[in-house]
């Protein structure tokens, strides 16, 4: 069977910088790979500047978005990589992430790395997750 890509871009600004908010794989299985998604508004403007933990939920709210234009959810996550400007600081607010993926009652594997910046120097987190169905 082939494998198919579909592109997944619920705000069009991402096209226009070249790269899609996320792709579904399907083939033998359904994969979402999805690109890091940070506290971005639906216009692309960074949010909640030096608010680490309005921007991790902003964060989970944008990759909910991603997940739910592709027909998943945050169930459906199965891997998580969290990238942030300061580790020491997303530990204190890791109750976010923690809590939201504990009340759909799932832990997918996760990687956290501490990064010199991202993206946007406003950008404290960003989320980057693979989900399948």
């Amino acid at each position: 069977m082939a494998v198919e890509r579909t592109a997944v871009n619920p705000w069009p600004w991402s096209v226009e910088l070249g790269y899609n908010q996320a792709e579904v794989v399907t083939g033998h299985t359904r994969t979402l790979y999805c690109s890091g998604q940070t506290a971005m508004s639906a216009e692309g403007k960074p949010q909640h500047p030096d608010d680490l933990a309005a921007q991790l939920a902003l964060s989970l709210d944008n990759l909910e978005t991603v997940l739910g234009d592709a027909g998943l959810s945050l169930p459906n996550v199965v891997r998580l990589t969290v990238y942030t400007t300061d580790v020491d600081l997303l530990f204190q607010h890791y109750g976010v992430l923690a809590s939201r993926l504990g009340r759909v009652g799932v832990a997918p594997p996760t990687t956290m790395l501490g990064v010199t910046r991202l993206a946007l120097p406003d950008l404290l987190v960003e989320l980057e997750a693979t989900a399948v169905a």
